[in-house]
């Protein structure tokens, strides 16, 4: 469509006229791929945002900020309500099984029924929190930036360990040459974080599939869904804090275009905001602004029928280029 433009100026015609009424059928059919309302009955989804910044995480404000997303997360309903959590605030561990000199003293058990205490029978939690792993000495060998699944009854029904992670803040690439050389990475710690093996659904009975990607994942057009086991929604916990007030309004974009690429509702909580429940559609159903406390509500949004990007994925960007050469070499050709 760009391209045309081009050939317009120079009135050269006959390319603009086989776009135009292509680029006509695409914005007539827009209309047609808007989300439908929720039934009354659907669970529910609540995002809660503390506006707690990066500079009121230190090492000792970890009930600080479990206290706030407790408050933040409201009481149970007669409908089944998955609440979730943003990235970067629980500095607890809700695991079991690590050696004993990991937990001083704070029983992941305890942290999880202080989490279970807002849930209702059916509801669900799904939080960001730190994950480990050990070498055969008990030694900490790496780390999953991962989401947990909270159930009523303190138990972790369900774990996600982010897969892109980010160079020089969750891990140092090159650690053997760099590390000699007195680099580190960006955000503090020893440990680098483990990728996880990418997109990934959880199941449960109440809510469906979950599909989750953490932070910056979303913005990998075509690698955000499990394809052999499609979601009805992505769960996307990030933290803005570190992005000022730009970074934010980008993040929601490009979260609003994977939904209408996915044809998926898309649900992303933050500390800071902007946090939002999307609709398969790129709608903003309800959001949380930047730098501001509260939560919101609202029944799970339908998800579309698989999309056209959904069943070809990056695919369809190398048949838009092979389509472009095509037309480029047969243009050069009339040209002689």
């Amino acid at each position: 469509a760009a391209g045309t433009l081009l050939l317009a100026s120079g009135r050269r015609w006959t390319l603009p006229a086989i776009t135009a009424p292509v680029v006509a059928l695409a914005a007539a059919s827009a209309p047609f791929t808007h989300a439908p309302s929720p039934a009354p009955s659907t669970p529910r989804i609540r995002v809660v945002q503390p506006n707690i910044g990066n500079d009121l995480r230190t090492a000792d404000a970890g009930d600080y900020a479990l206290d706030a997303l407790i408050a933040g997360s409201g009481r149970p309903g007669a409908i089944p309500r998955l609440i979730v959590w943003p990235e970067g605030l629980l500095q607890h561990l809700l695991e079991n099984g690590y050696p004993a000199y990991i937990y001083d003293r704070r029983w992941p058990v305890d942290t999880r029924r202080r989490i279970a205490s807002v849930l209702g029978p059916r509801d669900m939690l799904m939080t960001n929190a730190t994950t480990l792993t050990f070498d055969a000495r008990g030694d900490i060998d790496g780390a999953g930036n991962s989401v947990l699944a909270i159930t009523p009854d303190a138990r972790i029904a369900g774990r996600y360990d982010k897969a892109h992670l980010v160079p020089f803040g969750e891990y140092l690439p090159w650690s053997s040459l760099l590390t000699p050389l007195g680099l580190a990475r960006l955000v503090p710690g020893d440990i680098d974080f483990v990728p996880g093996r990418g997109p990934a659904s959880l199941d449960w009975p109440a809510f469906g599939a979950i599909g989750i990607q953490v932070c910056y994942e979303i913005i990998f057009s075509g690698e955000v869904v499990d394809r052999h086991h499609r979601p009805r929604l992505i769960f996307n916990p990030s933290n803005d804090a570190w992005y000022g007030r730009w970074g934010p309004p980008q993040f929601l974009a490009q979260a609003q275009l994977r939904a209408i690429e996915e044809g998926l509702p898309v649900v992303r909580a933050t500390p800071t905001g902007i946090s939002a429940i999307i609709a398969a559609d790129g709608r903003i159903v309800a959001s949380i602004p930047h730098e501001t406390a509260g939560a919101v509500e609202a029944a799970i949004p339908p998800a579309l029928p698989p999309t056209l990007f959904a069943r070809l994925g990056n695919l369809m960007a190398a048949l838009v280029t092979l389509a472009l050469f095509a037309i480029a070499v047969a243009i050069r050709r009339r040209g002689r």
